[in-house]
């Protein structure tokens, strides 16, 4: 078992065209928004970035939709309004495509905070946990995740250390923040789990 498994696929329509986001070690990196609906009806907005060769080489005949294939990726990003986890997708592949919306995400990974269980007002079970993924060079990303009924249950037992295993979806989700000089209205990405299981290295 891969106990660092970091992976997800969308497809969705373009939001916004890729803009320039900055350059690291001589690559050049693009990012844009893909609106992938759920079946709900909800629309979910998810920041993608693409490295410049993969963009060049996407195929722009395939379809009006737009499939990412790649990797949640995070950093703190230190402003002056205080420090916040940036979430986005790292495009490994890029294509253009017909078909139906899809967003899906595999992970596996270390729980790094206690998980926070409540419950909503309606009385579903809730259970929120931040998910430490591994990458190369001893890095690591820091995922949020969302359980909800059983599953959250499941997970609410869980101990800072155990590691997990899941499927899900990548989810927007809009919030405002109160600050000195008033609220401010912001976006926070999550990953939804559909199941989950503890694993045992």
């Amino acid at each position: 078992m891969d106990y660092s498994a970091n992976h997800v696929t969308l497809r969705g329509s373009l939001y916004e065209l890729p803009a320039f986001s900055h350059e690291n070690h001589g690559k050049r990196f693009y990012r844009f928004s893909l609106e992938v609906e759920r079946l709900s009806g909800t629309v979910d907005i998810l920041p993608v970035l693409v490295s410049e060769p993969v963009l060049c080489a996407m195929d722009l005949s395939g379809g009006s939709m737009v499939e990412v294939s790649g990797q949640i990726r995070s950093f703190n990003s230190r402003a002056a309004t205080g420090r916040r986890l940036v979430i986005s997708v790292l495009a490994e592949t890029l294509s253009a495509c017909e078909g139906q919306p899809h967003n899906e995400v595999t992970l596996a990974g270390t729980i790094c905070k206690v998980p926070v269980h409540r419950k909503t007002p309606l009385g579903r079970e809730i259970c929120d946990v931040m998910l430490a993924v591994n990458r190369a060079y001893h890095r690591a990303d820091y995922i949020p995740c969302i359980f909800w009924g059983r599953t959250a249950e499941l997970i609410a037992g869980c101990q800072v250390g155990n590691t997990i295993e899941l499927t899900g979806r990548l989810q927007s989700r809009e919030y405002v923040k109160v600050l000195d000089e008033g609220s401010q209205r912001r976006t926070a990405y999550e990953v939804s789990a559909m199941t989950a299981a503890r694993t045992s290295m």
